[in-house]
C-alpha cells in the first residue's frame, strides 16, 4: 500500500519533472533528448551476461570508473550498462569510457517504466552508485532475482534525517537491496536506523580513495600550465555553484592586490551555467576567457600561444577536463562549500599533490575533512575575504604553491581497495569465482 501511495504521488509529478527537463533545455539542449529513455524505452541489448552500474551524474560516474575498469580486466566476457539521469553524466561516461560500456537514460521510477527498462536492458548484477533509493525500481529488480548493490552509499546529517521522515517508505526498499556498502561506520549505523538488516550492510570504504594519478592527467595539465604561464600564479576554484563564484572572484581580487599576474580558473559544477559565470567575472571588472573558444575539448590549447591579461579568469564550460585544469595549477578551491551545497571531492585535487582550501560547508564530505583537518592538509575558509587572505598566504612567495603534506599520500594509500572489496562482493553476489 505504502508504494501504491509513493507511485500514485510519483505519476501526478511526472509531467512537472518532464516540464523541468524542457526548462533546463534551455541551458543544456541535451536535456531535450532522449526522453524515450526516461520513460523507459531504452535500446533492446543483446541477452548476454551485463553488468549495470547507475551513476546519476559526473562525481558518481567518476567515482565509478575505477569499479568498470576492474571489472572489464576480471570479467572481458560481461557487458557493462553504465545508466546516468544527467545528460552532464551522459558525456562523462562516454568520455571515459567511449564505446566499451553501453549507456542510457535511467527512467523515471514508475513500475512500467523501469519493468520496461529491466526487460530490455537484461542486466545480470546492478550496481547503484551511492544514494539512489527507489522502490518500484528495487522492487522490480526483486522480483526478476536481480541481485543489487548501493556502492559507497552515503547518508549525510540532511539526508538521513530527511529519509527518516519517510522510513515507512525507504525501510522495505532498503531491504530488497542485496548489499549495501557503505563509505563508512557511521553511514552503515544510519542505513541500519532507517531499516535496513545488519546483515545486508558493510562498510567497504570510499571507492574515491581510488582515484589514481593518470600521466595523461599530469601531461594535458602541464600543457595546459604552458599555455597559461609558468611565471604566474596560477588558482582553480572546481565546481562551483550560484552565489559562490562571486566570493571567488572577490577573493581573486584580494589576490590581485598583491599579485597582480595572477589567474583564477573558475570551473563551475554545472558547465551550462557557462554565462552566468561570464557575466559574473565581467561584473567584477576582470578580463574573462571562455575554455570553449581556445579549442574544441579535449584539444589542448594551440603550442607557442600563451594566455593574456594580469588577472584573467578563465572559465572552464566544457566536461571532462577538471582533472586537467587541477593539475595545471598552484592550488585548488574545492567548491560547493562557501555555499550550503554540501562540498565535493577534495581527493581529485589531492592525488595530484595541491594544497586544497575550502569553505565550511562539507557535510558530503564530513569524515574526509575532518581527517584532512587532522592531518593539516586542508585549510578551511568562511568568507571571500578568508579566502583571498588564504590565498595571499600561500601563493605570497610567487609561482608554486607551498609542498603538500607528505602524510597525505600515506592516508590516502590507507584508505585505498575499496574497489577491490566491492569486486569480491559483486563477484560472489554473481555467482562468480574470486
Amino acid at each position: 500500500m505504502t508504494r501504491l501511495l509513493y507511485t500514485a504521488l510519483l505519476l501526478l509529478l511526472t509531467p512537472l519533472a518532464l516540464l523541468r527537463l524542457w526548462l533546463r533545455g534551455k541551458g543544456n539542449p541535451d536535456y531535450r533528448l532522449r526522453w524515450g529513455e526516461r520513460l523507459g524505452f531504452v535500446p533492446a541489448l543483446p541477452k548476454r551476461q551485463r553488468l549495470w552500474v547507475h551513476a546519476v551524474s559526473v562525481g558518481e560516474a567518476v567515482a565509478a570508473a575505477p569499479l568498470v575498469r576492474a571489472w572489464h580486466a576480471a570479467h572481458p566476457n560481461w557487458a557493462v550498462l553504465v545508466t546516468t539521469t544527467t545528460p552532464t553524466g551522459s558525456a562523462q561516461v562516454r568520455r571515459m569510457f567511449g564505446d566499451s560500456v553501453e549507456h542510457c537514460y535511467l527512467p523515471f521510477d514508475l513500475p512500467w517504466m523501469v519493468g520496461l527498462f529491466l526487460r530490455r536492458s537484461r542486466p545480470s548484477l546492478g550496481v547503484v552508485m551511492e544514494t539512489e533509493i527507489w522502490p518500484n525500481l528495487y522492487a522490480g529488480a526483486q522480483r526478476r532475482g536481480l541481485p543489487l548493490i548501493m556502492a559507497n552509499a552515503r547518508l549525510s546529517d540532511k539526508s538521513f534525517k530527511a529519509y527518516q521522515r519517510l522510513r515507512w517508505l525507504v525501510g522495505p526498499t532498503l531491504r530488497r537491496v542485496a548489499l549495501i556498502a557503505a563509505r563508512g561506520r557511521e553511514d552503515a549505523k544510519r542505513f541500519v536506523a532507517l531499516g535496513a538488516t545488519t546483515s545486508q550492510v558493510e562498510a567497504l570504504g570510499n571507492l574515491k580513495f581510488d582515484l589514481e594519478r593518470s600521466p595523461q592527467v599530469v601531461a594535458a595539465g602541464q600543457a595546459w600550465r604552458d599555455w597559461l604561464g609558468r611565471e604566474r600564479p596560477v588558482w582553480i576554484a572546481a565546481s562551483t555553484h550560484p552565489g559562490e563564484e562571486e566570493l571567488v572572484l572577490a577573493a581573486h581580487r584580494l589576490l590581485l592586490e598583491q599579485q597582480p599576474q595572477a589567474l583564477l580558473v573558475l570551473a563551475p559544477r554545472h558547465p551550462e551555467r557557462a554565462e552566468a559565470v561570464l557575466a559574473a567575472v565581467l561584473a567584477a571588472g576582470l578580463p574573462a576567457l571562455r575554455r570553449s573558444a581556445l579549442a574544441t575539448a579535449p584539444e589542448l590549447p594551440p603550442a607557442g600561444s600563451s594566455a593574456t591579461g594580469n588577472g584573467a579568469v578563465l572559465v572552464v564550460d566544457t566536461l571532462g577536463e577538471l582533472m586537467n585544469f587541477y593539475a595545471a595549477s598552484d592550488i585548488a578551491y574545492v567548491g560547493g562549500s562557501l555555499v550550503p551545497n554540501g562540498g565535493h571531492n577534495p581527493l581529485e585535487p589531492l592525488v595530484l599533490g595541491l594544497p586544497v582550501l575550502s569553505g565550511p560547508q562539507v557535510f558530503n564530505f564530513r569524515e574526509v575533512y575532518a581527517e584532512l583537518q587532522a592531518l593539516d592538509a586542508v585549510t578551511m575558509v568562511d568568507s571571500a575575504d578568508a579566502l583571498g587572505q588564504a590565498l595571499c598566504s600561500a601563493l605570497g612567495q610567487g609561482v608554486g604553491a607551498p609542498a603538500a603534506n607528505p602524510a597525505v599520500a600515506g592516508w590516502m594509500r590507507q584508505n585505498q581497495g575499496s574497489t577491490a572489496r566491492l569486486i569480491e562482493r559483486a563477484q560472489r553476489l554473481a555467482g562468480l569465482p574470486a
